[in-house]
C-alpha cells in the first residue's frame, strides 16, 4: 500500500507527473517531426488507424492487456502505474495539438531527435519516482530484474517487437522509428544513473 497511499507517494508525485508529461510531449514532438513514431507509437498508430481513434486514445487502450504480462515477471503495480496508463496518452492528445508541425527536414530531424531523448528521459524520471511503472516499462524493470539484461538491451527487444506488430497493422516507420527503437534505451540508461541514484530501478549492474 506504500506505492498508493503514503507521504513518500505525495513528495514524490511531482516527479511522477514530469515524468509522464515529459514523454507524452516527447510522443507529440515526434509526431509533429513526422519522420516515423517510435515503436510503441508504431503500434498505437496502426491500432487507431484499424479502429478509427485518435492516437493517445490508443496508447492508453493498448496500456491495458500489457499489464497481464506482469504476472509473468512478477512487478507490481502502483499509483504510477494508474497515472501512467490513463496521463501519457492524454499529453500525447495535448501535446499534439498544441505543437507546431516544422516544414523544414533540419527542423523535422531535430523535433525529432528532441522528442526521442525527452521520451527517454521521461521514462527515467518518472521510474525513479518508484511509485509504480507504466504498462510498458513494467515489462521492461520486470524482465530486467527477471533475466539480468540490462535496460538498454530489454528495452531495445520489446521496442523492435512492437515496432513489428505496429508495422503489420499499418503503422508508419521512418527515421524516429530507428532513432527511438535503438536510443531510447540508452537515454533511459543514462537518465536514470542521474535519477536512480539509490537504485530503485536500476538494481543489477548487468551489461548487454
Amino acid at each position: 500500500m506504500e506505492r498508493w497511499f503514503s507521504r513518500r507517494v505525495i513528495t514524490r508525485m511531482p516527479q511522477l507527473i514530469a515524468g509522464i508529461v515529459l514523454l507524452g510531449f516527447g510522443v507529440a514532438l515526434m509526431d509533429a517531426g513526422g519522420l516515423g513514431f517510435g515503436p510503441w507509437s508504431v503500434l498505437a498508430e496502426g491500432f487507431a488507424d484499424q479502429v478509427g481513434i485518435a492516437l493517445g486514445t490508443a496508447d492508453i487502450l493498448i496500456g491495458i492487456p500489457i499489464l497481464l504480462g506482469w504476472v509473468l515477471v512478477r512487478e507490481r503495480p502502483g499509483i504510477g502505474t494508474l497515472f501512467n496508463v490513463f496521463g501519457v496518452g492524454l499529453a500525447i492528445n495535448a501535446g499534439i495539438a498544441i505543437l507546431p508541425d516544422p516544414e523544414l527536414l533540419a527542423t523535422r530531424v531535430l523535433t525529432t531527435t528532441v522528442g526521442m531523448v525527452t521520451a527517454g528521459t521521461g521514462i527515467a524520471l518518472y521510474l525513479a519516482a518508484d511509485l509504480g511503472p507504466g504498462p510498458r516499462d513494467g515489462l521492461m524493470t520486470g524482465l530486467h530484474r527477471r533475466l539480468g539484461w540490462s535496460i538498454r538491451l530489454v528495452r531495445t527487444t520489446l521496442e523492435l517487437g512492437a515496432l513489428t506488430i505496429g508495422f503489420l497493422l499499418g503503422g508508419t516507420v521512418g527515421y524516429g522509428t530507428v532513432l527511438m527503437a535503438f536510443g531510447v534505451g540508452t537515454v533511459i540508461q543514462a537518465a536514470l544513473k542521474v535519477f536512480d541514484r539509490d537504485g530503485r530501478v536500476m538494481v543489477r549492474p548487468a551489461e548487454a
